[in-house]
């Protein structure tokens, strides 16, 4: 969990967050059960397991206005139950499950309230995950957040101009995850 090959992980994400937008559940499965192997180290039934809780978690929150906030944590709860057996970690799953839903719903408050322009809120969540989950000052993951809030951005602009698949934006986003990922690496590695 604090050894990933950042490239890998932010290729990976990118896939998910494509797939996603695209409802193409089958490819977007793929990408998070390659997404959980990688950034958390588990094992191929942990894999499966967790990447199915993953899927689920993200059909649940998915319909707007009519999701269900409650459904996701459930799910996430259950992910991060998995990883802190697995990885030794120190956390609450029932904590981190709400941090990581909470990142979401900022996301999406931001994706359609476009006219703010203000992401200090989406990069607070996920710092304030990314804080919780790996045991680390706040400061140290404030660099790693705002990189995959920047990441969300050029997502929100694809989204907006009609997710085509052969979009640059599409580059934009994985290099900001990508180099999120670094950042988030050098700091839980500290």
């Amino acid at each position: 969990m604090r050894s990933f090959d950042p490239i890998r992980v932010g290729s990976l994400e990118c896939d998910a967050w494509v797939a996603y937008y695209l409802r193409r559940w089958p490819a977007f499965l793929r990408a998070a059960f390659g997404l959980t192997r990688h950034s958390f180290g588990l094992s191929l039934a942990g894999t499966a397991r967790g990447g199915w809780w993953v899927l689920r978690a993200n059909q649940v929150w998915a319909p707007y206005p009519d999701n269900d906030p409650d459904g996701a944590r459930a799910y996430m709860e259950r992910f991060y139950r998995m990883v802190a057996a697995r990885s030794g970690e120190r956390f609450d799953p029932t904590e981190a499950a709400r941090r990581e839903v909470e990142w979401w719903r900022a996301h999406r408050s931001l994706q359609h309230d476009r006219d703010s322009g203000e992401d200090r809120e989406l990069v607070d969540a996920l710092a304030q995950l990314y804080s919780y989950v790996y045991s680390v000052p706040l400061e140290s993951v404030e660099g790693a957040a705002a990189g995959r809030a920047e990441a969300t951005l050029y997502s929100d602009r694809w989204v907006a101009e009609g997710c085509d698949p052969a979009s640059p934006l599409i580059g934009d986003e994985r290099a900001a995850l990508v180099r999120s990922y670094e950042e988030l690496l050098a700091a839980v590695r500290r």
